[in-house]
This record gives structure tokens, sequence and C-alpha cells, in this order.
């Protein structure tokens, strides 16, 4: 006891861990729950939420078979068409304005970085011939 509190535990804390365990009725977990799931002692709304998601994620997997099984070709080509011009209304496109004033600021920041690169290789290709004589 001495050495619990020390850690800070108390008394309290043992007599609500007994509580807590004698409220868990092992009785109300679910039988149908796979093994590979973990054990959830929740209530009865996660159990059949849980159920639902399964039966509805079997539901879209037999439709989207079933939509895919009918259409051929070029009905699933067509559609990819009409999907990139949706997604292409979507695009907040930019002004003439702000498409020059993108295009200065990335040419000046490329520009800037070449400088960069060509004066560090130009000083070590300079180091190299100072330190191995040339």
């Amino acid at each position: 006891m001495a050495e619990k509190n020390r850690r800070g535990e108390d008394a309290a804390d043992d007599r609500l861990d007994d509580v807590i365990d004698d409220t868990v009725d092992d009785d109300a977990i679910d039988e149908d729950v796979e093994d590979d799931e973990p054990v959830s002692r929740g209530g009865t709304a996660t159990r059949s939420r849980r159920k639902a998601e399964k039966a509805e994620s079997a539901d879209s997997k037999s439709k989207a078979k079933a939509e895919t099984g009918r259409v051929g070709i070029f009905g699933r080509f067509a559609r990819f068409i009409r999907e990139i011009v949706a997604e292409l209304r979507k695009v907040i496109w930019p002004t003439r304005k702000e498409l020059l004033t993108y295009t200065a600021v990335v040419v000046t920041f490329v520009t800037v970085v070449v400088a960069m690169v060509a004066g560090l290789d130009f000083g070590f290709a300079k180091g190299v011939l100072w330190v191995f004589g040339g």
C-alpha cells in the first residue's frame, strides 16, 4: 500500500476499479464477433452499427459489380471523359494577371536556384583543383 501511495495511487482507485469490473456484463458481448476483431465491451449500439456497416459494404460491392458488369468498354470510356469534364469545371482557373505573376515568380526562383548551384559548382571545382593541384 505504501508503494501505491508513493506513486500517487490510493484506495479510491482500487475501489473504482472494482466498481467498473462489477458493472461490465460479459454476457452482453455479442457472440458473432469475428476472432480477428478486437473485443469491445461497448453497448449494443456499437455492435449494431458494425453489423449495419458490414451489410452496407456488401450491398455496395454487389451494386458496383452489377453496374460495371453491364457497361461495355465504350460506356466506361464515355463515363471517364464525362468525369474529366466535370472535374475540370470545378477548377478555379487563374486570370491572365495571376498567371503572369505566377510565371514571373517561378522563373525568378528558378534563376536564383540555378545561379546558386552554378556558384557552388564553380567554387567546389576551384577548391578541388587547389587541393589536388591542377
